[in-house]
């Protein structure tokens, strides 16, 4: 288990193998969920969007800043068929 001191401004630094096995680079943010008994649950946030962005991104009405790969419409598609998405 690692152990990672608090500076007098309350943050933390992560070591680069907890970043590497969280999947994390340089930019991308971390989410944190409060658990019972003073746990907390570290996870890299993932960017989220809805099946109706996912649809509009193919038919033009939305410009995305690059083209989505088929990796990431697979997961839009998949969550969205899982209700993990909500409509706009």
């Amino acid at each position: 288990m690692a152990s990672l001191a608090v500076t007098v401004k309350g943050q933390v630094t992560l070591k680069r193998d907890l970043l590497q096995h969280l999947g994390i680079k340089p930019g991308e943010r971390v989410e944190f969920e409060k658990l019972p008994g003073g746990e907390l649950k570290v996870r890299a946030a993932r960017p989220s969007g809805t099946i109706d962005g996912f649809i509009h991104a193919l038919d033009g009405k939305v410009n995305l800043q690059k083209p989505l790969t088929i990796e990431e419409m697979s997961e839009i598609a998949a969550a969205g068929w899982a209700g993990q998405l909500d409509g706009e």
